[in-house]
């Protein structure tokens, strides 16, 4: 599952940046999505692996504050980069003649430049209010398969008041306000759907963003399905096999989305086969020929 995801969103960037067709604002965001999607899963399931292979379930302190940081920077940006998706779609549908003035080349890299900027931030934020903390010198078991930022809070010997305090601020803010900017895009998408006459234009304007909405619902529909779950349960070990979800299974199915709706996605992976097809072949006849000389 972590090839497919890997190799699979590799395609999608390799097939944005090689079909000018797919130089387009949606497609730099997507391209952006599926690095992002790729870095979000190498921060757990490597390790994971790793811990499976060994029967060693060991992490250092170090490695444990290393992969919330990276797990924190790479949740938020796949977070804001729906948000920008969502907004890119609502001037598709909404403002259809003006979308290649409004979604010009600037506003585009400055809200990818600011997605990165505010997911840093926060994500340091977040490490340093952990390394803050001052935990107990014996072992402490996560009930999780990383190493999760609540699960480690809770097993600190300190007060940590305040770490939880700003994990709610920032989830409100940074969580809350993202699925606000979505819900308000696909509800003004929705009314300029309905005010649309012809059935042929509402299919064709519902399946600009199909895909898109399909993303958004399986993130939110996995993270929060996970946290309420959890709030409810007590089962630990559920609540870990659930955030799999979230983790593994939504980036893999990303390029699957896409891919299988999109006609352009497909088109320029279709291109990508050939030419690596032919390379293959090339390939192969040159050491054919190499071997035949040798002899």
């Amino acid at each position: 599952m972590y090839l497919v995801t890997v190799l699979g969103n590799l395609l999608i960037i390799l097939a944005t940046i090689s079909d000018s067709h797919l130089h387009t604002p949606m497609y730099f965001f997507l391209s952006n999505l599926s690095f992002v999607d790729i870095c979000f899963t190498s921060n757990t399931v490597p390790k994971m692996l790793t811990n499976i292979q060994t029967q060693s379930k060991a992490i250092t302190y170090a490695g444990c504050i290393t992969q919330i940081h990276f797990f924190v920077l790479f949740a938020g940006l796949d977070d804001f980069l729906l948000t920008v998706m969502a907004y890119d779609r609502y001037v598709a549908i909404c403002h259809p003649l003006h979308y290649m003035v409004i979604m010009n080349r600037r506003l585009c890299g400055f809200l990818v430049l600011v997605s990165w900027v505010v997911s840093v931030l926060h994500a340091l934020l977040q490490s340093l209010m952990i390394l803050q903390l001052s935990f107990c010198t014996d072992l402490e078991i996560i009930p999780h398969f990383f190493c999760e930022l609540n699960q480690v809070i809770q097993r600190a010997c300190s007060d940590t008041f305040i770490n939880e305090v700003v994990i709610y601020i920032a989830s409100f803010l940074l969580g809350g306000g993202p699925l606000i900017g979505i819900l308000y895009s696909y509800f003004k998408i929705v009314s300029s759907i309905r005010a649309i006459s012809s059935a042929q234009g509402k299919y064709k304007a519902f399946s600009i963003c199909a895909s898109h909405l399909s993303m958004v619902s399986l993130f939110y529909g996995t993270t929060l399905g996970v946290y309420l779950s959890s709030a409810v349960t007590q089962n630990l070990h559920s609540t870990a096999t659930a955030s799999v979800m979230y983790t593994v299974v939504t980036p893999i199915l990303n390029p699957f989305i896409y891919s299988l709706r999109n006609k352009d996605i497909k088109s320029a992976l279709k291109t990508i086969g050939k030419v690596l097809a032919l390379c293959t072949f090339y390939a192969s006849q040159h050491s054919v020929t190499l071997t035949q000389h040798l002899r």
